[in-house]
């Protein structure tokens, strides 16, 4: 019996060993679904972030054609980075609007003349409450929004090129 009671350390160390590298081998599932895919935009109308456009409402993203709506800051690098993304976007025909994420509008008058300019209309979410309620975690996030005004996409962190065709699919299919 105190040879078992030896060994019972190693064992347990084992066992937990066994548990961890399985989880390296075959991690869990990491996309996040949104709650709100399906379901009608939450209600908001925000102020203009940008001198050159207008402020945002939710019922401008319930016009009859899917449009694209993409949270960023002008502080976040990774909105730096899918920046000509949604400019090749907006070049084909992509109706885009935004969300700038507790910005000020000097800075987002700067990030725009620096990395370009998308959107037609971008609302100041001063404290994230729309972003909050839309279920957003950060910045950049992007949602694919339909002609009735329901998310049927999001796509959390930064557009790179490679997703382009799914997004651009994504509006189509929102027809």
């Amino acid at each position: 019996m105190k040879r078992l009671l030896i060994w019972l350390p190693l064992a347990i160390f084992l066992g937990f060993f066994a548990l961890f590298a399985s989880g390296l081998l075959k991690p869990d599932d990491r996309v996040i679904t949104s709650k709100l895919v399906g379901k009608t935009l939450p209600a908001f109308s925000l102020p203009a972030a940008a001198s050159d456009r207008p402020g945002l409402a939710s019922t401008e993203l319930a016009t009859g054609k899917p449009r694209l709506l993409n949270i960023f800051a002008s502080w976040c690098l990774p909105c730096a980075a899918e920046a000509p993304q949604l400019m090749a976007l907006a070049q084909q025909g992509v109706n885009i609007d935004a969300i700038a994420i507790r910005d000020a509008r000097a800075d987002v008058d700067r990030f725009l003349a620096r990395y370009g300019n998308p959107y037609a209309r971008i609302g100041l979410d001063a404290r994230s409450n729309v972003q909050i309620a839309l279920g957003s975690s950060g910045v950049p996030e992007s949602f694919v929004i339909d002609g009735k005004g329901r998310i049927v996409y999001q796509h959390v962190g930064d557009i790179r090129a490679d997703d382009v065709p799914m997004i651009l699919q994504r509006l189509k299919d929102a027809q």
